[in-house]
């Protein structure tokens, strides 16, 4: 679905990314996971077409993304709702810029809305919701333009544990059977196994991949206590050690 080949880019003179190359498949979830400063963002921008490669390419479907390109969702860690919306209307918010018939609309958010465990919260704004309610908010307006390809970054950090966990089930739920494929980037390298088919380490200055992951068992029920979980945990966790000596 979405593959990088030997992305390089950076800001001015600093470069932040280095020959990055990885893929995401449709109908799973990739995670990408690497300390502050090793320019996870930036790859977000460049999978996003928000900002071009200095070399390299990013191709989604084999056809290269474009600014503004309607294959793409993202996702934010400060939700992005408008304040004086409904939960109804912030969904409905891209459908309507995108020109969408009135009845398909209302059709793809409410199914969106219940989808994420909101129904009933439709008339409400976002300041009279918690920050897990606001979250599922901005997952249902994604997922109701129906991208191809849905780009999260850091988007569960400031919750507390309880909700953070809810959320990483509720998005394993909203993704299976669709043909969407996810990038999610995230510090924690828990939660990229817990949520990772395959989880892609980046490390360094200017960031580089340093090794990949297969993960056979995301989001199985009660993997977060198996000693699958711990093992790959401590293998993507002495990797991220050994690259931040080197």
């Amino acid at each position: 679905m979405l593959e990088l080949s030997e992305c390089s880019a950076g800001y001015g003179d600093h470069p932040a990314l280095k020959a990055i190359s990885l893929t995401a498949r449709t109908g799973e979830i990739a995670c990408l996971v690497g300390p502050s400063g090793c320019g996870k963002t930036t790859l977000l921008m460049l999978a996003a077409g928000l900002m071009p490669p200095s070399r390299g390419a990013v191709r989604l479907e084999g056809s290269p993304v474009q600014p503004g390109d309607m294959r793409v969702g993202l996702i934010l860690q400060q939700y992005g709702l408008f304040p004086w919306f409904t939960v109804r209307e912030n969904v409905e918010l891209g459908l309507k810029i995108r020109g969408s018939p009135p009845e398909e609309i209302r059709r793809r958010a409410g199914r969106e809305i219940s989808g994420v465990g909101l129904q009933g919260l439709e008339g409400r704004f976002p300041l009279q919701l918690s920050g897990g309610q606001q979250q599922r908010v901005a997952i249902a307006r994604a997922f109701a333009l129906e991208p191809r390809l849905l780009l999260m970054d850091e988007p569960f950090s400031a919750l507390d544990a309880l909700a953070r966990e809810q959320l990483q089930d509720d998005l394993l739920g909203a993704v299976r059977g669709r043909e969407t494929a996810i990038l999610l980037v995230t510090h924690s390298i828990e939660e990229a196994v817990y949520l990772g088919r395959r989880i892609w380490v980046l490390a360094g200055s200017p960031g580089a991949i340093a090794g990949c992951f297969e993960n056979p068992h995301p989001g199985s029920p009660d993997y977060r206590e198996e000693p699958a979980f711990f093992r790959l945990c401590s293998q993507v966790r002495s990797l991220m050690a050994r690259e931040k000596v080197a």
